[in-house]
């Protein structure tokens, strides 16, 4: 039986405003769900990969809707933690038809930001081969970043794959210095890391792909993608193999909320697929092109039908 995917973080409740303008002129928003890892899972269930998730929900309409949701999509809730005590965190997001939208959040005290070392001790990880995290969930407190540090841990202990994105949200971290710092370590701890080529330039104050690459080599991490937004990525690997791989363009970008964690999808399948590292960043190319055509944080992550659709018939950026 294939193991699956573990995501650990803190999915949301999301409105969307369905006017353009600043966050407190909007009367009508749309109700959907987010967080980082909640998409990486959508999308690797979509393409029939099992998944589950480790989180903690307050019990409340929020964590109930997110449980529905991801029941609905197949994704395991065995390890999910309820609290009485403390509330699911949510976020609104503005509409924009230039640039990223501006999001605000409301996830301070949330039971998600309870998430410590002592909770990662008492995971059952024997269904999953595989943990993908993002920059966000260590982002909420100090417990959640040892709890990060311990999951990167426990997987190079138990020989399974540890995937780290990132994910940049200065606004949650107590300032830049702390969250680059944070960053950098957990790089040295990743068997693939994911930053974005405007993330490196704020982490490690580089903004050429190849020495983003080298740089977080040289800090332990095993592969780096290095993700180039239309232009597509560039990859390296601690063996030597390095390569770009093109974009694939879209006619209107939408949302780029999500993007990158559509991308993270692309490669993870792929390659628990056993495809080649490049037919990997391709796919996640993909995946990530799609994303950006959808208003929602997970509305675009594809079938298996619709992303082989969309590879077939889109022109690359090359």
């Amino acid at each position: 039986m294939e193991k699956g995917t573990l995501l650990v973080g803190e999915p949301m409740g999301l409105f969307i405003a369905e006017e353009t303008g600043a966050l407190e002129d909007i009367n009508h928003f749309t109700m959907a769900l987010a967080g980082a890892e909640f998409n990486v899972a959508v999308g690797l269930s979509r393409l029939g990969h099992p998944v589950g998730y480790y989180t903690k929900l307050g019990n409340d309409p929020f964590g109930k809707r997110i449980v529905k949701m991801m029941r609905a999509e197949g994704i395991s809730t065995d390890l999910i933690e309820y609290s009485s005590q403390r509330p699911t965190g949510f976020m609104m997001k503005s509409k924009t038809f230039e640039g990223d939208p501006r999001i605000f959040y409301f996830r301070k005290n949330s039971a998600a930001s309870t998430l410590s070392g002592a909770d990662v001790a008492r995971l059952d990880f024997s269904r999953y081969d595989a943990i993908h995290m993002t920059g966000i969930t260590p982002a909420l407190s100090d417990s959640t970043r040892e709890a990060t540090a311990l999951l990167a841990d426990r997987a190079r202990e138990r020989g399974m794959l540890f995937s780290f994105d990132p994910n940049l949200r200065p606004q949650l971290w107590p300032d830049q210095r702390t969250m680059a710092d944070y960053m950098n370590y957990m790089a040295g701890k990743c068997d693939i890391y994911f930053p974005g080529i405007n993330e490196a330039k704020i982490i490690l104050g580089l903004e050429d792909p190849e020495a983003i690459a080298r740089a977080c080599l040289d800090l332990g991490s095993k592969t780096v993608i290095v993700k180039l937004g239309s232009r597509g990525a560039y990859y390296a690997t601690a063996a030597g193999e390095a390569a770009y791989v093109p974009g694939f363009r879209v006619e209107k970008v939408v949302d780029t909320v999500g993007a990158g964690d559509g991308f993270a999808v692309g490669v993870l399948s792929a390659l628990g697929e056993g495809l080649s590292l490049g037919d990997a960043v391709l796919r996640g190319n993909a995946v990530g092109a799609i994303q950006v055509t959808c208003v929602g944080d997970n509305d675009g992550l594809p079938t298996r039908e619709e992303l082989e659709r969309f590879m077939a018939s889109t022109p690359k950026t090359e």
